[in-house]
């Protein structure tokens, strides 16, 4: 039976995985003849990412299951360290592709290439480092975590789910999730894969 708080995880690893692939292709696409809905549904991307990822799902790893894995498998601290260092890092980098993005929408096209080149980096930055939670961290977790450590954990990430991985909508922000799904392209939302769609 999977673990509650191993399945969050990685479901939520997923939808954020699916994110980052769809905003890829809008940029790979660039903003064609709608650039004004095409910077609007990027910047409503990065958005979520600076939103749920970093300021929901990183705290819990690093306040309940990066500790519980350095106590009971210490060999792991390496990794650990680095995956921490990761979060430390990522707020800071999705300001900067928000900066980098402003930048391409206001000043034109000679700043893309150092947007586009920033995205791509993060996008890799970000994938390797679910990757490295999924290989090394949660399959140790799964053996050598204890019963009482399993119970706090599955509280705290069964609390405020990520909506793209089944939480609960919140009213709040459904204006940046239909924004985002009516114009992005799949694997995230319905728009089409070679246009930016007209959002709702």
């Amino acid at each position: 039976m999977t673990r509650p708080t191993l399945r969050v995880i990685r479901d939520e690893h997923a939808a954020l995985a699916a994110m980052l692939r769809s905003m890829t292709m809008m940029i790979r696409q660039g903003p064609g003849e709608s650039p004004d809905q095409f910077f609007d549904v990027v910047r409503a991307m990065l958005f979520y990412i600076d939103e749920f990822p970093e300021k929901r799902h990183h705290p819990k790893e690093s306040d309940l299951l990066f500790p519980a894995l350095a106590r009971a498998v210490p060999h792991l601290m390496p990794v650990i360290r680095r995956l921490e260092s990761d979060h430390m890092s990522g707020e800071g980098r999705a300001r900067a592709l928000q900066h980098l993005l402003l930048a391409w929408e206001l000043l034109g096209e000679t700043r893309r290439d150092a947007f586009c080149e920033a995205a791509n980096e993060y996008v890799a930055f970000y994938l390797d480092h679910m990757r490295t939670e999924e290989r090394e961290l949660l399959p140790a977790a799964e053996q050598a975590l204890s019963e009482a450590e399993w119970a706090a954990m599955d509280k705290a990430f069964l609390t405020s789910l990520d909506p793209l991985a089944g939480g609960v909508r919140d009213p709040v922000y459904e204006r940046l999730f239909t924004r985002i799904v009516m114009a992005a392209p799949a694997p995230i939302g319905v728009g089409p894969r070679d246009a930016v769609a007209t959002a709702a």
